[in-house]
């Protein structure tokens, strides 16, 4: 072995793209190309009564307009590919005649340039037969209240419950000494990525082929959805990632606008183009999160768990998106955490509102069940006197417990919580601060369990979610020596084609400079559904790319063997046996020329393994945070951060750890600025521009310590688990957990994300009610 993995390499794209040199959507040559105008509703609830583009194509700019009409001669709908049991809208349709959002696509403009494209959308006449709307999920419960599908009778979307059943778990709680209950919610967010989304798309009627370059996390999903909606043959439809500048979640599927795009290129028989604006992207691109939920903790008199219940509700917006309930479900699933609970479940019930659908976010569920759980187990450790850390200890699952499967049936692997809980501990007291009369500061620690290397077909098939979770890899040594490894999964960011590159080195014992990492193509990749999402990508496609280079190592050791002769040994250039040498080179070369091989009719060099996980693999972890909290502004301040990290075996330290720290600052992002807002009254959004949309800054960081622990995956080849959620997940609960040990009083408010000054100012004043001052430092 070369010892590649565990080797902290800075990442193979680093030097091109901070140069500049990066190959996004929007730097390919685009000369000759069309530019498009996605037509998006300006009402959040609308019928469609005249859609005219007349006036527009007499200007003599725009080359083509498409609209409802010829829309729907053209295609047929996206399919969805996870549903609730009684889910209100089973499909999306491309052609819109009753506009359930403010920007919601209804038509496409197609001309010379973007900016004539943008004046002819003006000249397109849209009428509208204004409906009720709604925004908010207890606005749309309510009742009376405007409903998006008359035939459905409610806004509501669906439902489902896992775990105990609801009644049982209401028996128990009811009679228990003592019950936490608390209604908390975590916001809508958008996903912000560096890179907006985009696409160039390309027909050619010659050979009756699509050609679309895609910001796209998941390439073949995007081809087999654009086959389905534009009545194509999926091997009519190439689809190419370039360099994809970030997308946590929201490039994940294909997007109405997407196809429309295609569809215009098809219709002209031209290249088009489109690149969304950042107004676009934050209001008209899939958000994440949106819930909120009731949720009880019942505990007996020493404080071990009883039960835990939560209700959720999840605002899935106007339609339901291929996956758009999956993180409600996900939060579902995940409530119990890395505790022991003798009785658990979760009710999740969808809703639909006048706003941007939702979808996957990083974190993807696992973020808003730690939100409730955390919470609830840092009120029972305030409400019954107890230390929050001893309390959570008590009842966590130890080492000698794993496998350990909870009552919604999710099974822990393996690994030491307590452990990593207690480390995490043990920082908080060394960066314990003090707090002035002006400035209150607190610490935190919270656990945090992960759903990585997602996920056995067989438990998506159960699920009845169409999906494959399987992956793929194709590692071919060529003729020169040289290595390539051909994955599904891509690249935004992570670092994932470096990682594959160990790995692939590490098995085969070459150097590292001899392997090449092709992603983002499905003319090359392999199969992927899921591709980088989920915490998978290293777990699965380095899985596979595994055991491709083992069978390979062995191919080329046997070669090797049948030249020299007995047994033979490597050194990472050469093999070496009975007194001779020959070069890893030339042992390559003989392979392809078919000579001194064990098989009859293989020559090529090449391997192709598709592995599909046995089960679902977890990481963990533990978090801290130090805050302050400035009682004349509101303002909360990270003044500290620590985590200890369980991911199995980690490939490249360093990659992991700028997954884990930007993991945090987005976590920070969601804890205490990011939100998206709807006026309540007219259903418009009212974060439309980042000076509305508030990121975190580099300021707003603090430098986070890191420390990794490992406990190998017992179910993944090289022992590794994903870590692309980890940062996010548990970060916005032990920031507010920590608001609540530096502000005693407003603990009980803390329920609702982000921890804005608004937010804080309110709980301030609730707490002290008229009065103007505040008790003495320390005093609580």
């Amino acid at each position: 072995m070369s010892g590649a993995i565990g080797r902290r390499l800075p990442k193979r794209n680093d030097p091109r793209l901070l140069r500049g040199n990066g190959h996004y959507v929007d730097d390919i040559d685009d000369s000759g190309a069309l530019h498009a105008v996605v037509l998006r509703s300006t009402v959040p609830h609308g019928r469609i009564t005249r859609f005219d583009a007349g006036p527009a194509l007499a200007a003599g700019r725009a080359r083509l307009v498409l609209g409802p009409d010829e829309i729907e001669r053209a295609t047929d709908a996206i399919p969805l590919a996870w549903r609730l049991p009684g889910q209100t809208t089973q499909r999306i349709d491309l052609a819109t005649r009753t506009a359930r959002y403010v920007g919601q696509p209804i038509g496409v403009v197609v001309a010379a340039s973007r900016q004539e494209a943008e004046d002819a959308a003006e000249l397109v006449e849209i009428e509208y037969e204004r409906l009720p709307a709604v925004v908010g999920i207890d606005a749309a419960l309510a009742d009376g209240a405007p409903v998006l599908y008359p035939e459905a009778g409610s806004n509501l979307a669906g439902g489902i419950h896992f775990g105990d059943p609801a009644d049982e778990l209401a028996r128990i709680i009811e009679g228990a000494p003592h019950v936490v209950e608390r209604r908390l919610a975590v916001q809508r967010i958008c996903h912000s990525p560096m890179e907006p989304r985009g696409l160039l798309a390309e027909w050619v009627a010659a050979t009756a082929k699509l050609t679309v370059w895609s910001s796209t996390q998941s390439p073949h999903v995007v081809r087999q959805e654009l086959a389905a909606a534009l009545r194509l043959r999926v091997d009519q439809i190439r689809v190419v990632a370039p360099d994809v500048g970030g997308s946590f979640g929201g490039k994940v599927t294909l997007y109405v606008d997407d196809a429309l795009v295609c569809l215009a290129a098809m219709t002209l028989g031209r290249r088009v183009k489109w690149i969304e604006d950042r107004t676009e992207n934050l209001t008209s691109s899939y958000h994440g999160r949106g819930q909120q939920a009731t949720a009880r903790l019942a505990l007996d008199a020493d404080g071990r768990f009883l039960a835990l219940h939560a209700h959720i509700h999840g605002d899935v917006g106007a339609f339901t998106i291929q996956a758009g309930s999956g993180p409600f479900q996900v939060a579902a699933l995940a409530i119990e955490g890395l505790y022991r609970f003798p009785a658990a479940g979760a009710t999740v019930t969808a809703v639909h509102t006048n706003s941007v659908p939702t979808g996957a976010y990083r974190g993807y569920g696992m973020q808003e069940a730690a939100w409730i759980r955390e919470r609830l187990v840092e009120e029972a450790a305030r409400e019954l006197g107890m230390d929050a850390t001893q309390l959570r200890l008590l009842n966590m699952i130890r080492p000698d417990e794993m496998p350990y499967t909870t009552r919604t049936m999710l099974t822990y692997d393996s690994g030491d919580y307590p452990a990593a809980l207690r480390r995490a501990a043990e920082l908080a007291a060394e960066r314990t601060r003090a707090s002035s009369n002006t400035v209150r500061r607190g610490t935190a620690v919270t656990a945090n369990v992960e759903i990585s290397g997602f996920a056995p077909s067989a438990l998506l098939e159960m699920f009845q979610i169409d999906w494959a979770g399987w992956e793929g890899a194709r590692l071919r040594v060529n003729q020169d020596g040289t290595v390539t490894v051909f994955s599904g999964v891509i690249s935004l960011g992570q670092g994932i084609e470096t990682a594959l590159a160990q790995i692939a080195a590490d098995r085969l014992g070459v150097p590292m400079d001899l392997v090449a990492v092709e992603l983002g193509d499905t003319a090359t990749a392999t199969y992927s559904d899921l591709s980088s999402q989920a915490s998978r990508s290293l777990a699965l496609a380095g899985g596979a790319v595994s055991r491709a280079a083992d069978r390979m190592r062995a191919r080329m050791h046997g070669l090797a063997a049948s030249y020299l002769g007995g047994d033979v040994t490597f050194d990472g250039t050469a093999f070496h046996g009975d007194g001779k040498s020959i070069s890893w080179r030339d042992v390559a070369f003989r392979g392809w020329k078919g000579w001194g091989r064990a098989e009859p009719d293989r020559v090529q060099l090449e391997e192709t393994v598709d592995f599909d996980p046995p089960a679902i693999t977890y990481s963990y972890s533990a978090h801290g945070a130090a805050v302050a909290v400035d009682l004349e502004t509101a303002k909360v301040t990270v003044e500290d951060y620590w985590t200890i990290s369980d991911s199995g075996v980690l490939v490249n330290p360093l990659v992991a750890d700028g997954q884990i720290v930007g993991g945090i600052a987005q976590g920070l992002g969601i804890a205490l600025l990011e939100e998206v807002v709807y006026d309540p009254a007219t259903c418009r959004p009212l974060t439309a521009s980042y000076q509305d949309y508030v990121l975190p800054t580099a300021a707003d960081v603090p430098r986070v310590a890191l420390e990794h622990r490992c406990t190998p995956s017992e179910v993944i080849p090289g022992g590794f688990k994903g870590l692309g959620e980890g940062g996010t997940i548990p970060t916005p609960v032990t920031i507010a957990n920590a608001v609540a040990a530096a502000v005693p009083a407003i603990a009980e408010q803390l329920v609702t994300s982000p921890l804005s000054p608004h937010r804080i100012w309110s709980a301030l004043g609730n707490a002290k009610g008229e009065e103007r001052t505040w008790p003495p430092c320390g005093t609580p």
